[in-house]
């Protein structure tokens, strides 16, 4: 597909980043020069040096023969009037970033009236990934399917688990649960998609698939497997950004108390004024003191949302000395996100998350003529293997036929198939139907539709 990027941030280059090794073919419009020839040079895409609002370079950029238009500046005007003027110029897709609070609350009435075809918040979807950490705070990671029926859930097997030498085929009647799934394994930094034969260690982090259950329900599963759980009441977040009000007007409405430290005054003003029940404090969160007075040793969860990568990972350090809490960190630095993925806690990384919605945006687009398209897609055990949700449209090559007939590629496992709002623990008598939503977990990379599952 033909894909047009303006604005070559952090987050676009991402995006561009992950379309290009997909095969598509990225121009990328940009009024910073260096950064844009940084951009070009490194990825396989072509680069226009200007103001993506202006018709004549679009026109230049290809607009005309664009599958898809993706507005990514930091200001989101710039995004809103490009992809207008996109549309104006040619039949093509247009993908808007929003980043303002006010604005993103009338997307829908903006996305309707401008003839956006796709918008996203990456603050937004990023508080949304911490607030699910902090309401299930003995997970790393937490992804969710199939309109919240199905989870997929991280978690490290600790010293003395019941699940240590545990073999996978007996995992339904060790957990007194036979819809609980294991779909990814990693250990020291391998990852296996196992099979029944596989043999569980403690200190390997596993990746569940299970029905959505309710905190208690998922409180209990770790309990059950030795894993500390407690409710989360009270959080403590290093910087005033964007994502931090997000989460925090998430966490209030929730009833949990919320301290945020800021150094920056005009934005601790703000944050008052539009969370006047959270605690702010005008101070710098690496300083020992305000710390200790703040309570962070006393907190259950210790949030790092600053601007900064380093800052943020030398916080979520110093809070692991001195506090047993729930540490998450905000890494943006895909460099920074591999070095550091054994930071204690869990990492959320806004650019990953964006770029993740795009290529499962795009893949969905691209097969939108096929038997099946691409509802969701999740990086998971740190960007190594991809968790995809297929909706089947119809009948095609996977339709119909037992699981265990079907010829799979390697390191692929199907882990559930919903059908009318029931979820299916796949067995090998199982079929795959018309109308069913399938999530596959696999270390295969570039499934664009369900029947690229086959070998």
């Amino acid at each position: 597909m033909n894909i047009i990027i303006v604005g070559c941030g952090k987050v676009g280059y991402a995006i561009a980043s992950q379309l290009t090794e997909e095969g598509h073919s990225v121009t990328i419009i940009d009024t910073d020069h260096d950064r844009l020839e940084r951009a070009c040079s490194s990825l396989d895409a072509i680069g226009f040096h200007g103001n993506g609002t202006v018709h004549k370079l679009l026109l230049d950029a290809g607009i005309k023969d664009a599958d898809v238009f993706i507005a990514v500046t930091k200001q989101d005007e710039v995004n809103l009037l490009s992809c207008v003027i996109a549309r104006k110029a040619s039949q093509c897709k247009t993908i808007a970033r929003i980043k303002s609070p006010e604005y993103y609350e009338e997307i829908s009435f903006l996305s309707g009236t401008l003839g956006i075809s796709f918008s996203f918040n990456p603050e937004s979807m990023t508080a949304e990934e911490a607030d699910k950490l902090v309401h299930l705070p003995s997970a790393l990671e937490i992804d969710t399917f199939a309109k919240g029926l199905v989870d997929i859930v991280k978690v490290k097997i600790p010293e003395g688990s019941i699940l240590n030498d545990c073999q996978l085929k007996n995992l339904g009647h060790v957990l007194g649960n036979d819809n609980i799934l294991v779909c990814a394994v990693e250990r020291e930094k391998a990852v296996t998609i196992p099979d029944g034969k596989f043999i569980l260690k403690q200190g390997d982090s596993v990746s569940f698939t299970m029905p959505n259950l309710s905190p208690k329900q998922m409180n209990q599963f770790f309990n059950k497997i030795g894993v500390k759980s407690k409710v989360i009441k009270d959080v403590v977040i290093a910087g005033g950004s964007t994502i931090t009000y997000y989460l925090a007007e998430k966490l209030l409405k929730s009833k949990v108390s919320v301290t945020i430290i800021e150094p920056d005054k005009e934005k601790c003003i703000n944050l008052s004024t539009e969370l006047p029940q959270a605690k702010i404090i005008n101070g710098d969160y690496n300083d020992n003191d305000i710390l200790m007075e703040e309570g962070i040793a006393d907190a259950d969860a210790v949030i790092a949302l600053s601007d900064s990568d380093e800052e943020n990972i030398v916080f979520s350090l110093y809070a692991s000395k001195t506090s047993s809490a729930k540490i998450i960190t905000k890494i943006n630095r895909n460099d920074f996100f591999q070095a550091f993925e054994d930071l204690p806690g869990s990492l959320v990384c806004p650019r990953n998350i964006t770029a993740e919605a795009m290529i499962g945006y795009v893949r969905s687009l691209k097969n939108s003529y096929n038997s099946s398209n691409v509802e969701a897609l999740y990086k998971i055990v740190n960007g190594k293997v991809e968790a995809l949700e297929f909706k089947i449209e119809k009948e095609g090559p996977v339709t119909g036929i037992p699981l265990m007939d079907m010829k799979t590629k390697d390191n692929l496992l199907i882990c559930c198939i919903i059908r009318k709002g029931k979820v299916i623990k796949p067995a090998g008598k199982d079929t795959i139907l018309p109308g069913d939503t399938v999530v596959v977990v696999t270390t295969q990379k570039g499934l664009e539709t369900i029947d690229d599952i086959l070998k």
